[in-house]
Order: structure tokens, then C-alpha cells, then sequence
């Protein structure tokens, strides 16, 4: 007997041939949705919300109800790995991601601890919780943060359109920056494991930043770290997902990933030529589900089409916006659901 009532993503991640592409969406756990905005009407915040288990697990499951994707994922924030290493963030509204205190050398590194994992025990709870209101239905995914990008964040303390200090640390302490990148890796892990213990059933790596450093950059401070996640966390199938990233997308398509995601910008075709084997993820530009609807269905089918040929994972380029109409979204995963490969 299955595990799950709908296994279809879980099945496609380890590469077999499924009677359609499994749909899910970054970001799908809120934003869009008004029950999503009920839920955090009555909250101080973000983080709230976060560390509140049975609360996680409410808005996790809103987009399996009202949207009818193949999997959940779990709510969380890929911040929570800086916290947990002893750097705390804040989410201010209508600005994003902020820490009051930031990396500026060595020191600052000294200062912080490797995360056994054990101080993010409110996610694995939501985890438990959400599978347990999901009933089987469908799999949960886990997620976290690709090193480079938290080290991205715990220098620069908030978001950047170049992440120049960042940069410039690979290049005026390369020493320091694979020290930093250890620890979250190594925290990283141990957080993905206790993720897979709790219940989820395949996890992704976002490397949301990836975009910003050159090829041989990138060769150097990132496939390192993310192939060791890769390597260590292989009880279930796994995701990378590298905006913007088109120089890596050869050492992507050779890492140890299952699958690896795309963004609108990338084409199917190309990286069937890298590896016709490897399951790939994407990749509706987001801004498309800002169209009519005639226009949603044709270019979803495009889409799909341009992924024929292997094991496919439907998703968007990126996450979801948060002013998209949420029966948008849902057009794309009925459309989806409703094609056969």
C-alpha cells in the first residue's frame, strides 16, 4: 500500500515515469491566499507564525485544500539556520529579512555555534502537525537555505540587489568565508536530518542568491557545500533550486541532487543536453499568472511541453508574487493536473 494517497512528486524526484509532471509552487504556503491572511491578522508577526507549530502546519496545508497541489511545504524561513546559529533576524513588514547584528570578521564568527539542530525543534513539531492534519493525502516537503546564500545574509544583514559585501569577503577573506560556510553547512545538515525525522518526504535547497557570484566562484564557495548536503541527506530525494545560476547549471546537473530546479529564464532542452537522466523542476515565469486566462492555460501547456522527454517537477521560475490572484494559481495547477505526459 502507497504511503501516500498522491505520491506522484515523490515518484518523480527519484526519476520514475509518472502519468503527469506533479505540481507544487514556491511560495504556496500564504501570500496569495486570504485564509493565509486571516490566520497572521491576529499575530505580532512573521516569526510568530514560524515558531508556532499548529499554526505552521494551518497555513501549510491551506494551499493542499484550496489549490490542490501535489505536496505541502512546509512553512518555515530559511533564516531560521542564522538564528539557530546564534545570529538573530527580524521580518520587518513591507521590507523583508533584517539582522541587527552582522558578520564583520573573524570575531563575529568565533562568536557563533554550530547548530546541533535541537533549537528548531518548532519546525519539526509543525512538520509532525502538518502531516498529521494531512492524513496521507500528499507528501511534505522540507526545505533550507543553500550556505551562500545565508552567508549572504548574515554579512549583509538584509537583502541586496548585488550582495557586494558578501562578494567581497570570497574575494578579501576566503578564508574566513569557508570557515563561515562550514558551519552552516554543517548546522544545515543537521537540521535537513531532524527535517526527514520529523516526516518529510523530500526536501529543496534554494540557492536564491546563486546569480549574483561568476562561475568560478560559485565552483569554489558553493558546489562544495551543496554537494556534502546532497551527499549526507540522500535518505530522501532532494532538490536544488539556483536562481539565475546559468554558469553552474553544469556542476547543478552533476551533483548528487535528484532534482534540480529552474527559472523562467532556463531551458529545459539545454539541460536534457547536460543529462536526459536528471529530474528537472520549473519553471512558468511567475509574472505570466498576471495574464488572462487563455493565456495561463496556453503557456502552462507550453511549458510542459518544453519539459517533455524526462522526469519533470511543475513549478514556477520563482516563488509566487503576492498580489497574484489566487484562482490564477490554481488555473496553472488544474491545467497541469489536468494534462498526461
Amino acid at each position: 500500500m502507497a504511503e501516500f494517497q498522491n505520491d506522484l512528486l515523490v515518484h518523480t524526484a527519484r526519476g520514475e515515469k509518472c502519468e503527469r509532471s506533479p505540481v507544487w509552487v514556491m511560495r504556496q504556503a500564504g501570500r496569495i491566499l486570504p485564509e493565509y491572511r486571516e490566520v497572521r491578522k491576529s499575530l505580532s508577526g512573521f516569526k510568530e507564525l514560524v515558531e508556532t507549530p499548529d499554526l505552521a502546519a494551518e497555513v501549510t496545508v491551506q494551499p493542499v485544500d484550496i489549490l490542490g497541489v501535489d505536496a505541502a511545504i512546509i512553512f518555515s524561513d530559511i533564516l531560521v539556520i542564522p538564528e539557530a546559529m546564534g545570529l538573530t533576524y527580524e521580518m520587518k513588514e513591507g521590507f523583508g529579512p533584517f539582522f541587527p547584528r552582522t558578520i564583520k570578521g573573524k570575531a563575529d564568527i568565533d562568536q557563533l555555534r554550530t547548530a546541533d539542530g535541537s533549537e528548531l525543534r518548532y519546525v519539526y513539531d509543525a512538520i509532525s502537525e502538518t502531516r498529521k492534519r494531512l492524513n496521507g493525502r500528499v507528501p511534505v516537503i522540507g526545505f533550507a537555505g543553500a550556505p551562500f546564500t545565508i552567508l549572504c545574509y548574515m554579512i549583509e544583514g538584509q537583502g541586496s540587489k548585488t550582495f557586494s559585501n558578501a562578494r567581497r569577503w570570497l574575494h578579501s577573506r576566503p578564508a574566513e568565508s569557508h570557515q563561515l560556510l562550514e558551519m552552516i553547512t554543517e548546522s544545515t545538515i543537521n537540521y535537513l536530518k531532524l527535517q526527514v525525522e520529523a516526516g518529510v518526504s523530500l526536501y529543496q535547497v534554494f540557492d536564491s542568491w546563486a546569480g549574483v557570484l561568476s562561475e568560478s566562484l560559485y565552483r569554489e564557495f558553493c558546489m562544495p557545500y551543496l554537494n556534502r548536503i546532497a551527499q549526507e541527506i540522500n535518505e530522501v530525494p532532494s532538490i536544488v533550486f539556483a536562481k539565475g545560476a546559468h554558469f553552474a547549471m553544469e556542476d547543478l546537473m552533476k551533483s548528487e541532487f535528484n532534482a534540480v530546479g529552474l527559472d523562467w529564464t532556463m531551458k529545459p532542452e539545454d539541460m536534457r543536453q547536460l543529462d536526459s537522466e536528471k529530474v528537472l523542476q520549473g519553471n512558468l515565469d511567475p509574472c505570466l499568472l498576471y495574464a488572462n486566462d487563455d493565456e495561463i492555460v496556453n503557456k502552462t501547456n507550453e511549458m510542459l511541453n518544453s519539459f517533455s522527454g524526462g522526469a519533470h517537477i511543475a513549478n514556477l521560475g520563482h516563488g509566487v508574487y503576492p498580489d497574484t490572484e489566487w484562482q490564477k494559481v490554481k488555473l496553472f495547477i488544474d491545467t497541469i493536473k489536468n494534462s498526461s505526459n
